[in-house]
C-alpha cells in the first residue's frame, strides 16, 4: 500500500513510528525487516516458493 508522506503510524503495541519521505510503502504481509515499512521482502519469499501471485502484493 503506497501512501504520501510524511507518515506517522501507530503500531499494535502503541509505539508510534514516523517517516518523512514523500511516498512510503506500508507492509501488509509482515515479512519486512523494516516493518511497518515495506522493503519488498515478499518478492524474495515468493520467488523461493514459486508463488507468482504473492509477488504482486
Amino acid at each position: 500500500m503506497l501512501v504520501e508522506g510524511p507518515v506517522e503510524v501507530e503500531l499494535e503495541d502503541g509505539t508510534t513510528v514516523f517517516c518523512d519521505r514523500f511516498r512510503v510503502a506500508l507492509c501488509t504481509c509482515r515479512r519486512s525487516r523494516r516493518y511497518p515499512w515495506c522493503d519488498t521482502s515478499h518478492r524474495a519469499r515468493s520467488s523461493d516458493t514459486g508463488d507468482e501471485a504473492s509477488a504482486k502484493d
